[in-house]
């Protein structure tokens, strides 16, 4: 029941990242959006984790995982903002 749960914050995460950050370069649909919002929340808990703000074992929330995946989408934004360019 956990990894159904992850994936449904991870969806909710990942949209309203996209809802903050809005932009052409972003990856769209629901599979990626789903990972963005998971990989946010695994940035979150990571980095939430060491900083202290949570013990081990303990996952971010919708909140945190948020915050991760506005994270991920401003480093892929980066990445990938400099090799696509349209003329």
């Amino acid at each position: 029941m956990s990894i159904i749960w992850t994936i449904i914050i991870g969806f909710v995460a990942g949209v309203i990242a996209k809802f903050i950050m809005p932009g052409d370069n972003e990856p769209s649909g629901f599979i990626l959006t789903t990972v963005l919002g998971i990989v946010g929340a695994f940035v979150a808990t990571y980095l939430g984790q060491a900083l202290a703000w949570y013990r081990p074992g303990e996952g971010a929330g919708l909140i945190g995982a948020v915050v991760g995946a506005v994270i991920v989408l401003f480093v892929y934004g980066l990445v990938t903002g400099r090799s696509r360019r349209t003329i």
